[in-house]
């Protein structure tokens, strides 16, 4: 797989589940569990917000050049789905999420192996020049 496909699966998932729990937040959560209140629909809303972010910044940065700068967001993607592959495994077997939380772990694991991969073990890109320099 290449680090542009990876981007716009990342850009995908994260677009549709932050729409979700941006528009409907009680409904989304109340697949995972049936305990829905008004600050839990709170924080999903925020965490779609952060979704949300995160599609448009995976969409944009897709076909960038090696630089440090997507090194650094390779990093920060790498960091945030193996942190999240920790809390929603914690989650997941202590039973505080119904079945359908393991796909929530399979997407974060997914994630941050593909990210950690590019970020630390695939060959590096050239960076693109525009011409001679001055």
């Amino acid at each position: 797989m290449q680090l542009s496909a990876l981007m716009i699966v990342n850009a995908i998932v994260a677009v549709v589940f932050g729409l979700g729990f941006v528009l409907a937040p009680g409904q989304v959560t109340s697949f995972y569990s049936p305990e829905v209140g008004a600050t839990l629909e709170y924080v999903a809303q925020l965490f779609g917000a952060a979704l949300l972010g995160f599609a448009v910044l995976t969409w944009v940065a897709r076909n960038a050049p090696d630089s440090e700068a997507r090194r650094a967001i390779l990093l920060a993607l790498f960091v945030g789905d193996g942190v999240g592959f920790v809390i929603a495994l914690i989650a997941q077997l202590g039973g505080i999420v119904n079945a359908l939380g393991w796909s929530t772990v399979a997407i974060y694991l997914v994630l941050a192996i593909g990210f950690g991969y590019f970020r630390f073990a695939a060959k590096q890109e050239p960076a693109q020049t525009h011409g001679p320099a001055m």
